[in-house]
C-alpha cells in the first residue's frame, strides 16, 4: 500500500523514467511513500536526534524562554497541548516540538518590516544545536528540491520547473517529542490531519505510532524501513496539481515509549502563486499566495494565539539562493 522508492534510481540516471513513474503512482494513490537512497548523511541525522534529545531534556523555564508564543513567525518551542491538528474534534495533541524556518539575520529588511514568516529563529543555549539544525535544514531542503524535479517530470513539466519556487521558502524544520502514553481515554499524539505544504520529509526513530488513512481505507501503520524517509504529499501540492496528487490524512498514536521524529515541511516561497499547473485541467481552486494559504491553515491549528498582531505582507522581490539561477519556466509570483 505504501511503496518503497529508491531515489538513487533517479539521481544516478540508471532508471529515471521508472522512478518518476513509480513516484507518480504513489502521489496519485496513497499519497505516501518511503524514500531510500536519499543521500543525507547518517551522521548528520544522528546529530539532529542527539541535539533534539538535549533540547527536550532542558528545564521547562529554559524552553519557555524561546516559546513559539513569543513570536508571530512560528519559530521556537511549542508546549504539550498547544496544537490541535484534528480540526474536527478539537482534541489537543500530546507532544512538544521545536520549529525553525529559513534563517535570516535580524537586520534583514523583511525581518525589520515584520513580514509574516520572516522572523529570526529562536535558539536554545546548547553547544552545536544551531549549527546542526541549520546544516540539516539545508540538506533536507536540497532533498526536497531534488525530489520536486522528479515530480515536475511526472506532471509533464520541465525538470527545473519548481526550482525557483524554493529559493527562500516557507519551509519549516520541526523536531518532535511524544511522551509515553498514559492510557487516558481519547489520548492522541497528533490528531488526524493532512500536512499543509508541498511535501513532507519525515525522519523517525523507529518507534511505531504513525498511521495513515488512504481513500476508501482504514487506518493502517506506516511501515518502518531503516534509514528511509517517510514522504507524503501536502495539501498545497494537491491544490497546485488540481487534485491530481493526493494529500492523505494521518495521525500519531500515543507511543508505548517516548517517540522522536524530525519533519521537514517543504514549502514554496511566500509570494509563489499556487494555481493549477499547466496540463492539469480546469482549475478547481482560486489562485492563492503560498504564505496566505499556510497562514489560513496555521490559524486553525494552534489552541493559543501565536505572536502579536500580524502585519500584511506586500509582494517582495525574488532573491536567489546560491547555485539556483532564476528559471523563466517557474510558477508565477
Amino acid at each position: 500500500m505504501i511503496p518503497v522508492l529508491d531515489f538513487e534510481r533517479f539521481t544516478s540516471g540508471k532508471d529515471r523514467d521508472g522512478f518518476v513513474a513509480d513516484l507518480g503512482v504513489a502521489a496519485r494513490g496513497p499519497g505516501f511513500f518511503l524514500l531510500t537512497g536519499h543521500g543525507i548523511d547518517a551522521g548528520l541525522q544522528a546529530a539532529v536526534f542527539a541535539q533534539a534529545d538535549a533540547f527536550f531534556s532542558l528545564p521547562l523555564a529554559e524552553k519557555e524562554r524561546i516559546s513559539i508564543l513569543k513570536t508571530k513567525h512560528y519559530r521556537g518551542w511549542a508546549h504539550d497541548g498547544l496544537e490541535s491538528l484534528d480540526e474536527t474534534s478539537g482534541q489537543k495533541d500530546r507532544k512538544e516540538s521545536f520549529n525553525i524556518g529559513f534563517d535570516l539575520p535580524g537586520d534583514d529588511p523583511r525581518v525589520l518590516a515584520g513580514e509574516p514568516f520572516r522572523g529570526v529563529n529562536q535558539w536554545p543555549e546548547l553547544p552545536g544545536f544551531r549549527e546542526t539544525m541549520l546544516a540539516y535544514y539545508e540538506a533536507a531542503l536540497d532533498l526536497g528540491v531534488r525530489l520536486s524535479r522528479a515530480i515536475a517530470l511526472d506532471l509533464g513539466l520541465a525538470e527545473d520547473h519548481f526550482d525557483c519556487a524554493f529559493v527562500e521558502p516557507l519551509a519549516a524544520l520541526r523536531v518532535l517529542h511524544y511522551p509515553p502514553a498514559t492510557g487516558a481515554a481519547g489520548e492522541i499524539g497528533a490528531g488526524a490531519h493532512s500536512d499543509y505544504g508541498v511535501v513532507t520529509l519525515l525522519m523517525t526513530d523507529g518507534e511505531p505510532g504513525l498511521q495513515v488513512r488512504p481513500r476508501r481505507g482504514d487506518w493502517t501503520d506506516v511501515p518502518q524501513v531503516k534509514g528511509a524517509y517517510v514522504v507524503n504529499i501536502g495539501d498545497c501540492l494537491m491544490r497546485w496539481t488540481n487534485d491530481i496528487y493526493v494529500s492523505t490524512p494521518h495521525r500519531v498514536l500515543p507511543p508505548k515509549r517516548q517517540r522522536r521524529s524530525v519533519a521537514m515541511f517543504v514549502e514554496a516561497n511566500p509570494d509563489v502563486v499556487v494555481a493549477a499547473l499547466p496540463g492539469t485541467g480546469e482549475p478547481k481552486y482560486t489562485p492563492i499566495r503560498a504564505a496566505d494559504y499556510l497562514q489560513s491553515r496555521l490559524d486553525a491549528t494552534y489552541t493559543e494565539k501565536v505572536g502579536a498582531q500580524r502585519a500584511t505582507c506586500p509582494a517582495s522581490p525574488l532573491t536567489t539562493r546560491p547555485g539556483s539561477p532564476p528559471d523563466p519556466s517557474a510558477p508565477s509570483r
